[in-house]
């Protein structure tokens, strides 16, 4: 137990030193701000770290992660992320990326009670039951996992486009919304092509007229 705990402690020290051969005021710059142009809303799951697979540095994407990267119209946290990204860091992009072999999917897509986080997973039930038939189509276990983590990415990036956040900085200036999957298998990004950038890209019902 102490020995694992303690390689994280001497694992920042390694950090810190690399860091520092690299720069030797990378700290001192890192610790006047952050102007990063991406909100990355992601899965928990600690094999998908968004730094890491965009080979980005500490200041560059701002991040949020919860089980099965949802976007929540009732998740205070989320929002007040999304808030603080969009209206105070202005970032340019948001990216919603989903991964392969996704646990929270998975049990969303079984039947077993699990407990309280089956109240969040209630939300990718929702998504399942909405393409019923698509995913029934496939006969492929994997191949209908990995179609459902798809569909789930590309619904989150919908409820983002229907957020009052997003829809108000539409009104005055360029913020684009992306739709992304990683493969566990070989560290690839998939693009999904599903992207919003204005307004007008929305159903009329979701249009909020006076913000």
């Amino acid at each position: 137990m102490k020995a694992s705990y303690e390689r994280l402690i001497k694992g920042n020290e390694r950090w810190i030193q690399e860091k520092l051969n690299l720069d030797k005021d990378f700290f001192k710059k890192l610790a006047k701000g952050q102007t990063p142009e991406f909100l990355w809303i992601g899965c928990s799951d600690s094999r998908v770290p968004a730094n890491e697979i965009t080979g980005t540095e500490s200041g560059e994407i701002f991040v949020h992660r919860n089980i099965a990267n949802q976007v929540v119209h009732s998740d205070t946290n989320m929002l007040s992320v999304l808030q603080y990204a969009v209206e105070y860091l202005h970032v340019k992009h948001i990216i919603v990326c989903g991964h392969y072999g996704c646990g929270g999917v998975k049990a969303a897509m079984d039947t077993k009670y699990v407990g309280l986080i089956g109240r969040w997973l209630a939300y990718i039930k929702d998504i399942y039951q909405n393409n019923i038939k698509t995913l029934d189509a496939i006969k492929d276990p994997e191949a209908k996992e990995k179609k459902m983590v798809e569909l789930n990415v590309i619904e989150q990036v919908h409820n983002l486009a229907k957020t009052s956040i997003v829809q108000k900085a539409w009104k005055n200036r360029e913020l684009e919304i992306h739709g992304w999957v990683y493969s566990l298998e070989d560290g690839k990004i998939i693009d999904l092509d599903v992207a919003y950038s204005n307004i007008d890209q929305l159903e009329p019902v979701f249009r909020f007229t006076e913000i």
